[in-house]
């Protein structure tokens, strides 16, 4: 009931900000993505763990901080997605928080590429109380695979996967819940009807085609798709690419939850990958104050003012 009446607090405060152009907070964050590492074992090419890109600090999250964090946030925290950048069955101990936010009351949920689904990974995440699993597959044949997934090795990525949809079914759980993300480019857009098939064969629980972002999509890139209705992006008419969807002066995610770095930064969403925007340090103060903090409240402002302004909302999907 708690939680539920702090969600209804953020909301309306929500609507209550975008009517009189200020921000009004009113609750804490319902949700949060905690970042476990920076690693990743894959080199993709639109992401800056793939890119070794970062200009911020790199390195694993800690059990301490992580306890720290849950702690705080359990009475009113409802969904943890525990990834943010690389790949997070490369923390050592990844299985064991999601076995602590579980333990919390904490619906959890996490994104990897699939290639530790190993026997004993896959026995822990089934063990832990996983509520939802996001694992990206971006081709349904090796050399389609590799070329976004670079130093990806597909048939390990469906071994895995097919291995954890088996012994959960033989334990008779319904969790984790199974996504399968597939990211649509123009190199992949062609598989997607063997790939609806090869979902349906295993039983995964849901397919998502996802748009790709891409950085430096003005002047166009191969990896938008030709069927637009897959891009995030739309020719301008003038030789020049551009967002599908229109900037408004509003953004929900700054009134729902936050995105936690594995140092302890609290930024301001998933698309804040360098952390440009540090709202705060959870190793200096507790989230409830940097959530309401006036550094955090002049960013929101300037998103109810004019949110084109703001560099990482000018490739934002929401």
């Amino acid at each position: 009931m708690k939680k539920a009446y702090n969600f209804f607090l953020l909301y309306f405060s929500f609507l209550l900000s975008r009517a009189v152009k200020k921000p009004i907070i009113w609750g804490y964050p319902s949700t949060l993505s905690i970042e476990p590492t920076t690693s990743c074992n894959l080199r993709c090419p639109e992401c800056p763990s793939g890119l070794r890109s970062f200009s911020r600090p790199t390195g694993m999250l800690s059990e301490t901080l992580f306890d720290q964090l849950i702690e705080q946030t359990k009475d009113y925290l409802n969904y943890l997605h525990l990834y943010f950048q690389g790949e997070p069955y490369l923390h050592p101990k990844f299985t064991q928080l999601i076995s602590k936010a579980n333990e919390a009351g904490i619906y959890t949920s996490t994104s990897t590429n699939a290639h530790y689904l190993n026997e004993k990974n896959v026995k822990q995440t089934l063990e832990s109380g996983l509520k939802q699993l996001i694992v990206s597959m971006d081709g349904i044949t090796q050399d389609v695979y590799e070329d976004y997934r670079v130093g990806g090795k597909l048939s390990k990525v469906q071994e895995g996967l097919q291995l954890l949809l088996q012994k959960r079914k033989e334990s008779q759980l319904l969790y984790p819940r199974v996504i399968l993300q597939f990211l649509v480019t123009g190199k992949n857009e062609h598989q997607i009807p063997a790939l609806k098939q090869w979902a349906k064969t295993i039983g995964v629980d849901e397919l998502q085609l996802k748009t790709t972002q891409i950085y430096d999509y003005e002047n166009g890139s191969d990896l938008i798709p030709k069927d637009l209705g897959y891009s995030r992006y739309i020719p301008d008419g003038k030789g020049k690419w551009k967002l599908k969807k229109e900037i408004e002066n509003k953004c929900w995610r700054m009134w729902q939850g936050a995105v936690i770095t594995w140092d302890g930064r609290v930024v301001p969403c998933c698309f804040d990958k360098d952390g440009t925007h540090v709202m705060g340090k959870v190793k200096d103060e507790p989230i409830k104050k940097i959530w309401q903090n006036e550094k955090y409240n002049a960013f929101r402002t300037q998103l109810l003012e004019d949110r084109k302004q703001i560099e990482i909302c000018k490739n934002c999907s929401e």
